[in-house]
């Protein structure tokens, strides 16, 4: 697929940082835990709720399936996978933000979920699970927030069953000229603005626009997933490509 010519993130003094050591990020998402859910649904209007339950749909998730949730944070997406019908057996949601995590399982525990999901402090480029147990794979918005973007993508792809399936959600850029101008205004501008005031957070939301100008073309994402040796890959844009949902499958003998 196409896709308009990336947009470079801010530079200069004022412009956030966009190095991605796993002790800096962290630190930044345990800082607006407390706040991190509601902005979510605020400042996207509410369409992240759709948006995840499109990404658990697309697995095709059989009953007792094992699903790891990477960079689960608050543990939204692996909430949405314990009510997809069928129910998987497990879900395993692995995040290196502590705070987060510790919002994650309280949420867990008032939805009655605590003996479905579980919770563990982990890096996404060294997943605490052993090769070829896990059925499905879902990333939520934090693809993009892992260093080694690669190595994460080849981590998901050992510990997938063969024939195991991928769902990866990430923020992207609108391709159709005027929605793309009116977006980046909003997402740029806006966002940032509003993401500051209700978090008091200075620089969490103005990493977010920047760290997506930054990463991957939807294009390129795609290629790696192939290139880690994923196949019937395919990329879907979703609400005129704010958000990009991209799945992949492993072989049935890779």
């Amino acid at each position: 697929m196409s896709a308009a010519p990336p947009v470079g993130p801010a530079t200069g003094p004022g412009a956030p940082s966009l190095d991605k050591d796993p002790r800096r990020i962290a630190g930044m998402f345990d800082a607006i835990a407390h706040r991190y859910d509601r902005l979510n649904h605020l400042l996207s209007a509410g369409l992240d709720r759709r948006w995840r339950r499109v990404a658990v749909a697309a697995l095709d998730l059989r009953a007792g399936a094992r699903v790891l949730d990477v960079c689960t944070g608050t543990a939204d997406l692996a909430m949405t996978a314990c009510r997809y019908q069928p129910a998987p057996r497990a879900v395993l949601g692995v995040d290196f933000a502590g705070a987060m995590l510790a919002l994650g399982q309280r949420k867990l525990q008032a939805a009655g979920l605590g003996r479905v999901v579980r919770l563990v402090r982990g890096d996404a480029c060294r997943l605490p699970c052993a090769s070829e147990t896990i059925d499905a794979v879902t990333v939520g918005f934090g693809i993009r927030n892992v260093a080694e973007t690669g190595r994460a993508v080849e981590e998901m792809f050992r510990v997938l069953k063969p024939g195991g399936r991928l769902a990866i959600l990430e923020f992207g850029e609108p391709r159709v000229p005027m929605i793309r101008t009116i977006y980046l205004w909003y997402f740029r501008r806006v966002l940032p603005l509003i993401g500051r005031l209700l978090s008091k957070h200075t620089e969490a939301y103005a990493y977010l626009p920047a760290s997506v100008s930054a990463f991957l073309t939807p294009d390129a994402l795609a290629a790696l997933l192939r290139a880690s040796g994923f196949s019937e890959v395919r990329v879907d844009r979703l609400t005129y490509g704010v958000v990009y949902l991209y799945v992949g499958r492993k072989p049935a003998e890779s």
